[in-house]
């Protein structure tokens, strides 16, 4: 190629200017055949969209990276002015600017983070080899033959357990080692194998490390189990299957693609099917899609019409038919497929689409459906969209971790420092290895006779003289008393301390289970309730979440007259007239033969009554929806007669309604409740009852539904009674205030209203003559037949008539919100919780819900985000945004996915400034990626909260998630960490439960390892009071007894300790924003507890020093009675509310204390310890060590008081 390669891009030209050349060179490097050159460049249209050019390989010698101008793009300012961003020659139309760099190799690319990268790979290669994925594929199905299916499908059932047999044990053993804790325990136990390192018996290491793992593991089972069995009891739920014998049942786990499976009303759909037949007449049903996408409106479904078409059931495997479905994918909104039946001749092809299609965890609202298996299991659209379970860690088992290795460091520093001043005398590394275990803490392990009688020796040639006492003779026990060496002085303590916040985690589990304030409450994940403590972020849902899903119409508005929920009756009285008056006009004309006409449209206008403006509306909302009434079969009709005309009973209370929408249910509700009900409705006609019980047919002409785009849905009704035409429309004020004629209160209305949480439609009308309507027609068809942009060329009909309508009313519709959500949202922002709403609904519907439940305040601005597509909108629009202070945000899922592939970060970061944000129109998986940037990016601890399916991906990547079990099922119950049955009931939860498990949690870990911490300095300082030498203080009994029987249960009782009572946490949610910045737990908090170890050890250690007689012996019972006694009472220093059991677990730790004495007469001079010198000693080293850290708890308590403190006074 010569010197050089020259790329020549297409033109691109800019808007107004000529087009831009896009040029690229790049040099060729002249080291020979081995090179490898990766060209990369971005084509930017006007928009400034990029997308990836080419790339060029040269070979193997060396690599190269281009920088084009996103770079640039990337590090632009977002405060740039539109006019700057538009005219800017630097930003979106500069050349592309080809920047090599060549990468770092050797030493210094490894130690720079080489090694970390390798690592990765080389696992992430196991891992790919090891969970090969199959290639999913597109499939034809044989209806009703799933034999006939060519490759091998997974099992149709859900699994929400983290492992299965063979990974429990690897994957439990990984999540625990993975911490440096047990880590750092299995390195030492292992090392036991080496013979140069073994200074013990094995089961001394291994005992204790075994057992810490067999809680683990028993616990983690039991979770598991209960997963299990959650699972076993959707999976096992049955269904009818049609086979050639008949009906027969089958579990859901053990349904197969091409299985012709039978849905009752109310029942889940068990995997993804092509809908075949229904018992409804229309040949369509109602399927509802909350589980799946949040959305609560009832969508409609389609059957085959080749099948629907059939006499019979058994007819369906009379027939020779398949289906052929796209391969498995994300999208719920889609689907591509066809219909084939070849035994006809011609064949018969059908079309399939979403409308055909039956999507698994959707629930059957209408009739009873036969559809063929297509997808199963983890193919199936709700599987895919949901994430898989991760194993959770809490916040505290972090910041433990973390601790853990600074007290590692400090015991590395310290044994140094022993081996050294040692003078690296003999196997120097062995001494170092001894002085870890030693100060490691606890194990008692057998030496070999020689090292421990040399040790001995040592000691005895060189007798310590305390500063500040006589010199006396020290005898140091015999060869028999010293029957062990350093063992680990961390080893047991830190294994209790696992244990006890292990035991710690499972008692907050029981007292979060028995609180009567939240019945029902369920913890499926014991390992992190103190997690509910830390919380920043809260992710709700909004369908059954914050509402109940129970629309109810609030409000009728007709310009001068307003009616609430008071005066209905009123509206009943103005309906009653008209319909009387209609009533015997109707009788009077059945004697002549003339057939009705429409009162000519050149007749003067006059205005109105209200009581005719009462009587348009509310017929107007009587027939402009698309609600269909459903009667059930009246009792003892039988399933036999599933599929036959039975009779139906038409009485008001047998009838139900359906529709896609709960807002228009409500109102048809509504319209009945005044006195205008519908009775029936098919494709063609409707039926009304007016309040003398006439009844009026109306002709369906023509039907708009409601689409996103438009906002608004209209419908075309001929009287039958009149044959007078009219077109009802209603919809979003932002669409309707251009249709209707001119008013000047439509806009202040509406503004009204939504303050108060409803969400308003307008409804508007115009009459149509026959011409008009015949004209429309024709024009419509013709659009409909359109093969090129025929949506535009149908919506340009449809506006046609969207001209001067008559402004009918305007309606007020309130979703019901769950019991006391307003309170509970407000405590929680009082304790510093950001909450987000995400929700796959719609952006009014989400708007409303988010003013109504004040979730956004009424005094605060809401910044609605404008669709965008490109990355230069996105850019223009989060300016726009950025210049808002204190405002909400509301977003779409669309512009969301825009911002985050170019702005992520900046995006990210503005909306946590906000006081609220509302993401609307989000796919489950769009929730999940929420959750995860708010990690990344915000650092802070979220929670999840949902209750349907759609929910379970939020729920699983949040660090606590929550479920409701409530109307849309159990699936997110089920998979999250937490259940409860009402949304108010978090509050209880975070502000009660998880604000006294952290702090429960956080005094008990740094007490247990003060405990470790205090023996570990008086062995430090006997050690170096004996020149350096690593004779162990306590030996045997002492030890266990001291982790175990004298401390534990006084420790243990700090999980009872509560700072305030629950009612005043509940009051003043502003105690557990103090948690957030976690104080309670830090290494300054930390920090303390070490210099109160180090004081307390130092002077337990050199009391007993100062203060013995002439017996070792008397150094071991008075120092040990001092430390025992000292432990006892720093408990009870800090416990802050007395329990009952915390008391009886001090008498009774003492009690075992003293009782054990008469049997440890081999470390303990009986005689010595029931004289009153030893007492005194005691008493005397005891009162020095505590006394001045309960002086200095008063004088901070009075000084400077916690936030509590007031209240608790």
């Amino acid at each position: 190629m010569g010197a050089g390669v020259r790329l020549r891009r297409s033109h691109v030209s800019r808007a107004g200017g000529a087009p831009i050349p896009r040029t690229l060179q790049v040099s060729e490097p002249q080291c020979g055949s081995g090179r490898d050159v990766n060209v990369q460049t971005r084509s930017t249209d006007l928009s400034g969209e990029h997308g990836l050019s080419q790339k060029l390989r040269f070979g193997s010698c060396a690599r190269y990276q281009l920088e084009d101008e996103s770079a640039h793009l990337d590090e632009m300012p977002l405060m740039m002015s539109e006019e700057g961003f538009e005219n800017d020659e630097s930003d979106y139309h500069t050349l592309p600017r080809a920047r090599i760099i060549q990468r770092k190799r050797g030493l210094e690319w490894f130690v720079c983070g080489g090694w970390k990268f390798l690592c990765t790979s080389c696992c992430d290669w196991l891992i790919n080899i090891c969970q090969r994925k199959r290639e999913l594929k597109a499939r034809t199905v044989w209806l009703g033959y799933p034999e006939k299916c060519e490759e091998k499908h997974p099992r149709n059932s859900i699994k929400n357990q983290k492992y299965n047999v063979f990974t429990f044990i690897p994957g439990v053993l990984y999540e625990q080692f993975k911490f440096f804790l047990n880590l750092y325990f299995l390195v030492v136990s292992c090392s036991q194998f080496v013979p140069a390192l073994k200074i013990g018996y094995l089961y001394t290491y291994w005992a204790p490390l075994g057992f810490v793992l067999a809680v683990t593991i028993m616990r983690e089972a039991i979770d598991e189990f209960r997963r299990f069995q959650r699972d076993k009891e959707v999976n096992s739920q049955l269904y009818s299957k049609l086979t050639v014998r008949g009906k027969v049942q089958v579990k859901s786990s053990d349904i197969q693609v091409g299985d012709l499976i039978i849905v009752e009303k109310n029942q889940r759909i068990p995997s993804d099917m092509v809908f075949l037949r229904t018992s409804e007449k229309a040949g369509s049903c109602f399927i509802r899609t909350d589980q799946l996408d949040g959305e609560t409106d009832w969508k409609l479904k389609v059957a085959v019409s080749c099948t629907q078409r059939l006499p019979a059931l058994g007819d369906l495997f009379s027939i020779s038919a398949y289906v052929y479905a796209q391969k498995p994918q994300l999208d719920i909104h889609s689907f591509e497929g066809t219909f084939t039946r070849e035994d006809c001749d011609p064949p018969i092809h059908e079309s399939l689409s979403i409308e055909n299609t039956l999507w698994a965890s959707t629930i059957v609202a209408s009739g009873t459906v036969i559809g063929v298996v297509i997808y199963t299991g983890k193919e199936t659209r709700s599987v895919m969209n949901t994430s898989n379970p991760k194993n959770k860690v809490g916040l505290l088992d972090l910041e433990l971790n973390q601790l853990t290795k600074a007290l590692f460091v400090a015991l590395v520093a310290l044994s140094v420092v022993m081996v050294t001043l040692q003078g690296f005398v003999g196997p120097w590394y062995r001494n170092l290895f001894r002085f870890l275990l030693l100060f490691s803490y606890i194990i008692p392990i057998r030496c070999k006779k020689d090292e421990k009688s040399n040790l001995l020796g040592v000691a005895r040639t060189r007798s310590p003289v305390p500063s500040g006492s006589s010199p006396r003779l020290l005898t140091l026990p015999s060869s028999g008393q010293v029957s062990s060496l350093p063992r680990p002085p961390h080893l047991l303590t830190q294994m209790v301390l696992r244990v006890n916040l292990d035991m710690g985690k499972a008692a907050y589990g029981w007292m979060i289970m028995k609180d009567e304030s939240i019945p029902g409450t369920v913890v499926r994940t014991s390992t992190i309730p103190e997690g509910l403590g830390r919380l920043v972020y809260l992710l709700t849902d909004k369908t059954g979440t914050l509402t109940q899903n129970e629309m109810v119409f609030k409000r009728l508005h007709l310009g001068t007259v307003s009616y609430g929920a008071d005066t209905m009756d009123e509206i009943q009285s103005h309906l009653r007239n008209p319909y009387s008056q209609m009533q015997s006009q109707a009788s009077g004309n059945a004697t002549s033969s003339t057939p009705p006409r429409k009162a000519q449209s050149s007749a003067p206008k006059v205005r109105k009554s209200v009581s005719s403006r009462v009587h348009e509306a509310v017929k107007a909302i009587a027939l402009c929806h698309n609600v269909t009434p459903v009667y059930e079969p009246r009792a003892g009709v039988t399933a036999e007669a599933e599929y036959a005309e039975a009779d139906q009973d038409f009485s008001d209370g047998n009838r139900t309604y359906q529709a896609a929408s709960p807002d228009e249910v409500a109102l048809v509700q509504w319209t009945e409740s005044v006195g205008l009900t519908l009775v029936s409705r098919d494709l063609a006609s409707m039926q009304l009852r007016t309040p003398s019980g006439q009844i009026l047919t109306y002709c369906i002409l023509q039907m708009f539904p409601f689409t996103s785009e438009s906002k608004r849905m209209g419908v075309i009704i001929r009287d039958e009674s009149t044959a007078e035409i009219t077109f009802y429309m209603k919809g979003a004020d932002v669409a309707m205030s251009s249709i209707v004629q001119y008013n000047d209160w439509l806009e202040e209305e509406c503004g009204n209203m939504a303050r108060e949480g409803l969400r308003t439609l307008v409804v508007a009308k115009r009459a149509l003559t026959e011409e008009q309507y015949q004209d429309f027609e024709s024009r419509y068809s013709q659009a409909k037949l359109s093969i090129h942009d025929r949506a535009l060329k149908v919506a340009a009909v449809v506006e046609s008539l969207e001209r001067e309508m008559e402004l009918l009313c305007l309606t007020g519709v309130e979703d019901q919100l769950q019991a006391d959500v307003r309170p509970t949202l407000e405590m929680l922002r009082n304790a510093g919780i950001k909450i987000w709403m995400l929700t796959g609904d719609k952006l009014e519907t989400a708007t409303c819900i988010a003013k109504s439940s004040h979730l956004v305040s009424r005094t605060q601005d809401i910044h609605i985000f404008r669709p965008v597509t490109s990355r230069g909108e996105a850019h223009l629009e989060l300016n726009a945004f950025r210049r808002k202070h204190d405002c909400a945000l509301v977003i779409s899922g669309d512009s969301l996915e825009v911002c985050l592939k170019y702005y992520e970060h900046e995006l990210v970061e503005l909306a946590c400034q906000c006081p609220a944000v509302v993401c609307c129109r989000c796919s489950p998986t769009q929730k999940a990626h929420i959750v995860k940037l708010l990690q990344r990016h915000a650092g802070r601890r979220t929670c999840a909260i949902g209750d349907g399916g759609n929910d379970v991906s939020m729920i699983q990547a949040a660090d606590c998630g929550i479920g409701i079990e409530g109307k849309e099922g159990r699936q997110a119950s089920l998979a999250a960490d937490f259940s409860i049955t009402q949304f108010k009931h978090i509050g209880r939860l975070l502000m009660v439960h998880g604000r006294s498990s952290y702090k429960r949690s956080a005094a008990l870990g740094q007490f247990v390892m003060h405990r470790g911490l205090i023996i570990s300095t008086m062995q430090a300082v006997f050690s170096s009071v004996f020149y350096f030498a690593s004779v162990p203080l306590y030996q045997g009994f002492l030890m266990v007894g001291y982790a175990t029987l004298y401390t534990m249960f006084p420790v243990f009782s700090l999980v009872l300790d509560q700072d305030v009572q629950p009612e005043m946490a509940m009051l003043y949610p502003e105690l557990y924003k103090d948690l957030t910045k976690g104080r309670s737990l830090s290494f300054k908090t930390f920090l303390i507890w070490v210099l109160i170890s180090i004081y307390q050890g130092g002077i337990l250690m050199y009391g007993a020093l100062l203060l013995f007689e002439s017996e070792f012996v008397h150094v071991v019972a008075i120092s040990f009675t001092a430390l025992i006694l000292t432990e006892l009472l720093m408990v009870a220093l800090t416990v802050r509310t007395w329990h009952w059991l915390m008391a009886v677990a001090e008498v009774l730790s003492l009690g075992c204390y003293v009782a054990s004495l008469a049997f440890l007469n081999e470390y303990f001079d009986l005689a010595f310890i029931t004289t009153v010198t030893f007492v005194w000693k005691v008493s005397a080293i005891t009162v020095v060590s505590c006394l001045p850290l309960y002086v200095l708890k008063y004088l901070k308590r009075k000084l400077s008081p916690p936030s509590y403190s007031k209240l608790t006074s």
